[in-house]
């Protein structure tokens, strides 16, 4: 019978459950709620929650024996963005938003997003200077969270 993961706990109990192992998980995989897992030593799991739920790094899902596999944010492919000033970063952050491309902020006023070539040059042409690495990706999860997919305001 396939281990089920049924609780969802933030890193701060990692000291009081057995992990397992890690399951590698990319951005766009760690909003669930019921799927199929492979956890980094090879074990196959079922994650079994309530509701969708955003699994961070660090995280852990509880199995019903009370062990647990922790959440590892994979490497990505993504750009650094540095800026000159405090002006070129509100520009630059600006032209990005009206984009809706998810966007994490880093110490420094780096913002760090999803890599796409077109984005890169927009972003040079408006002054800024992109990094392309591999990286865990973790950006904002925005102001309006109401859960419906929707994001608060109208496009006309």
């Amino acid at each position: 019978m396939m281990k089920r993961a049924t609780t969802h706990h933030s890193k701060t109990k990692a000291n009081d459950l057995t992990i397992l192992s890690t399951v590698t998980l990319a951005y766009d995989d760690r909003h669930r709620r019921r799927i199929k897992m492979t956890a980094d030593n090879g074990e196959d799991f079922l994650l079994d929650l309530e509701q969708a739920t955003y699994l961070a790094d660090g995280d852990l899902l509880e199995l019903e024996n009370g062990q647990a596999f922790m959440v590892k944010a994979a490497l990505e492919e993504v750009m650094d963005v540095h800026c000159s000033n405090i002006d070129e970063t509100a520009r630059i952050a600006w032209h990005i938003g009206n984009r809706h491309t998810p966007l994490e902020v880093l110490r420094g006023g780096i913002m760090r997003l999803p890599y796409d070539h077109v984005l890169q040059h927009m972003i040079e042409g408006l002054g800024g200077h992109c990094e392309r690495k591999k990286a865990p990706f973790a950006p904002e999860s925005g102001a309006y969270k109401s859960g419906s997919g929707e994001h608060g305001h109208a496009h006309y």
